[in-house]
């Protein structure tokens, strides 16, 4: 399906089931898509729970774009699809995430739109090299649970859990996370399963 937002259309696919217990949207990093092995993983994760699954290519990668451009721009167009998605499973936790810049929106946006956790799949906490200029604040400030998952050999860095945060590291993996979907698979179920127990 596509969702039109102020930024231009976006593409959504769809899983599971028409009644969920909870929603979980997912989105690529900066110059990827929607298939990439860590975010088929956590898609499966959520199906194994009978969640419905968005998968959700932003606007800037449909009109064919490799960077996002403005944050500011690209969050307000994540609300958008956020806001649409919602409509369409009303009533239901909303567990929103990515890899990379993905995992950036998700975190920026969370508080406003109304998430219940995110899911960071390696959440690029600066440049490569250039520790000085920290995305940390972004990942902090996010305002709900999250969990991060990160590569031993990721030249972006690796964020410290603290509080809501809790980061797990998988040894030897690189900013791809290849070669780990059992693995990522199985912490995002453990990790969702654990936040449906605890909603009332």
């Amino acid at each position: 399906m596509r969702i039109t937002t102020s930024a231009g259309p976006a593409k959504v696919d769809l899983d599971g089931a028409a009644s969920p217990p909870f929603l979980l949207t997912l989105t690529h990093g900066a110059g990827g898509g929607v298939e990439s092995a860590d975010l088929l993983a956590a898609r499966q994760a959520g199906l194994d729970l009978g969640g419905c699954v968005a998968r959700i290519v932003q606007p800037y990668r449909v009109r064919g774009a490799r960077a996002p451009g403005s944050a500011a721009r690209q969050d307000a167009a994540w609300l958008e699809i956020t806001r649409k998605l919602r409509r369409r499973f009303p009533g239901v936790p909303l567990i929103q995430g990515g890899r990379s810049n993905g995992a950036r929106v998700a975190c920026r946006t969370a508080q406003a739109a109304g998430a219940r956790a995110v899911l960071a799949l390696a959440f690029p906490l600066h440049p490569p090299g250039r520790p000085d200029r920290s995305r940390a604040a972004e990942l902090y400030d996010a305002g709900t649970d999250v969990l991060v998952v990160n590569g031993t050999a990721d030249p972006f860095g690796i964020p410290e859990p603290a509080g809501a945060i809790g980061v797990v590291v998988l040894p030897g993996a690189t900013h791809a996370l290849s070669r780990q979907d059992d693995e990522i698979r199985r912490i995002v179920r453990d990790w969702l399963a654990g936040l449906l127990a605890g909603v009332t």
